[in-house]
Order: C-alpha cells, then sequence, then structure tokens
C-alpha cells in the first residue's frame, strides 16, 4: 500500500516508518521543516513538505494514498488551536476517503476508568483539559458509521525506547538529577500503562493493512506499571532516593499524569489482530541504561 503518515519524523513516526516499508509498503511523509524533510527521507520515506493546517494539502495526499496514519498533533498551537487544526485535518482525512477504500488511522490516548482498566469498548467522554481532543476521536468514529474506514489507534502515557528524549520518563530523570530525589506522589500504587515504541510500529502497521472500520485499538504492552517502581527504577540507576512529593511540585500536565491511575488494557487488541509485544517492558527498559546516557 501508499500510506501517507503526518508526524513521521516524531517519536512513534521515527518507528512506523521503517516498520512500515519492512513489510512492503510506501511511504509518503508530511514535513513540516527541513529537518523533518531530512528525517524521513533518511528513513526511506518520500517526504511531501507542507502543515497540518494546510487542509488542501491533506486532500490531496489522502486521495493519492491507500491510507492515512495520523500522528501529527500542533502542540505549539495551544490546547484550542492544536484541536482545532486536529479536528479539520480529521475532517479532510475522512472526507476524502469516504467512499473509497482508503482506511485512516487517527491516533488518541488511552483513557482513564476509575476502579479497573480501561478497555477499548469503554465511551470516549469529551471531559477536562482534553475534551475537544477527545470529542475529534469521537468524530473520526462518526465518520466510520458514515461509510470512512476509520480506526482509532489509542497510545498509553508512556511509548518507551532508545532515543526517548522528550517523554515523561526523560522529564522524571531529568527532575531527579536536578533535586536528587527520584519522585512520585502519593503511596506510589497507581499505575501507568506503557508501551515499546517497537511494539507501538507493528500496531500501527498490522491496523492499517487489516483494522475493521470503527474500530478502537489500544496500544497497550503492559496494563499498569506502579509509578513507585518506576520511581525505584530511575533512583537506582541515578543512586538517589526515591520519594513522595506532592503534585503540584511538578506542574502541569506532569503532576496531574504522576497523581492519576489510568491502567488500560489492550485484550480485545490483540485478539483481533494477532498482535504480541515482545520488546522489553518500562521498568526492564529504563533499567538498561540508555536513557541516561
Amino acid at each position: 500500500m501508499r500510506i501517507f503518515v503526518t508526524g513521521g519524523s516524531g517519536w512513534i513516526g521515527s518507528a512506523v516508518i521503517p516498520e512500515l516499508l519492512a513489510h512492503g509498503h510506501s511511504v509518503l511523509a508530511l514535513a513540516r521543516s527541513d529537518a523533518s524533510v531530512a528525517a524521513v527521507e533518511a528513513g526511506g520515506a518520500e517526504a511531501l513538505r507542507g502543515d497540518l493546517v494546510d487542509t488542501g494539502l491533506l486532500r490531496s495526499a489522502t486521495a493519492e494514498s491507500d491510507a492515512v496514519i495520523h500522528l501529527a498533533y500542533r502542540h505549539d498551537l495551544g490546547q484550542a488551536g492544536g484541536a482545532e487544526a486536529d479536528a479539520k485535518a480529521i475532517e479532510a482525512f475522512t472526507e476524502t476517503a469516504a467512499g473509497t477504500g482508503t482506511r485512516i488511522l487517527v491516533t488518541g490516548a488511552t483513557i482513564s476508568v476509575p476502579g479497573r482498566a480501561a478497555t477499548e469498548e469503554d465511551e470516549l467522554v469529551p471531559a477536562g483539559p482534553v475534551a475537544a481532543r477527545i470529542a475529534n476521536l469521537r468524530n473520526a468514529l462518526a465518520a466510520a458509521r458514515s461509510g470512512a474506514p476509520v480506526s482509532l489507534v489509542m497510545i498509553p502515557r508512556t511509548v518507551h525506547g532508545n532515543g526517548e528524549r522528550h517523554g515523561f520518563i526523560p522529564q522524571l530523570i531529568a527532575r531527579a538529577r536536578e533535586t536528587g530525589i527520584s519522585a512520585y506522589v502519593g503511596d506510589g500504587s497507581n499505575r501507568w500503562p506503557a508501551v515499546h515504541v517497537a511494539d507501538a510500529a507493528t500496531l500501527y502497521r498490522l491496523a492499517v493493512e487489516s483494522a475493521p472500520a470503527g474500530s478502537v485499538l489500544n496500544a497497550v504492552g503492559e496494563e499498569g506499571v506502579r509509578v513507585r517502581d518506576i520511581a525505584e527504577t530511575i533512583g537506582r540507576r541515578l543512586g538517589v532516593p526515591a520519594e513522595p512529593r506532592p503534585a503540584a511540585e511538578f506542574g502541569m500536565p506532569l503532576g496531574a499524569v504522576l497523581a492519576g491511575d489510568m491502567p488500560a488494557s489492550s485484550a480485545l487488541t490483540r485478539r483481533l489482530l494477532g498482535w504480541t509485544p515482545t520488546h522489553p517492558g518500562l521498568l526492564e527498559d529504563i533499567g538498561l541504561g540508555h536513557y541516561f546516557e
């Protein structure tokens, strides 16, 4: 297939592109800067110079492709601006794909359900600071019911691996180095779902090849890793103690993420696509040491 990818030079996209190419697909990757063009071309993809807000360009690229993997998000536009740009991009993809058979994968984040692990069947409720982005995901699923073959890939809070430099784990390591304490919130029993970036890339490839329209897929390798265990693993590597600190000390959004219990299951996704994560889990990955180089 010819697959149009947004966010191809990002952390997940840089793993998705080689996974697609290794399985015989060709990739057209949206690139907003010279650095992004160089990155996607170095990975073997064809670069399309442009911006996520150029919906005309998105429509043209979608019309010329067999599938779209939407990974990009304009965080630099702020909460409202980023959500608006995302909504218009999703609309461009789904309207162009309607009735054509062109598959669309839209990226979201795993949700939190009080008292249990979230599943792929849980309702997406627009609430809180990310309400607008959740509304975009709901609109994407509505498009699937109207004839566009859309699926959602829900990413956990931690997508780890060698080369991650900007996620929550690097933030916790930087803070521990600065303060001399590897900190967590409360008793640290709350849990984060996690996935290795290479396993996430495999899921994107399986999904773009065969996910049913309207499916919600949880890219979760581990259902819930205790935050205290994460802090203690970081502390051992740095030789600093792991101790609780108030959530307010971490600022937003890290403080809220550290305080939240958000396990998520991928059991339905695994059965549907035959996806089996094979790479190191989060604690093992931190222990390998590449985060500290």
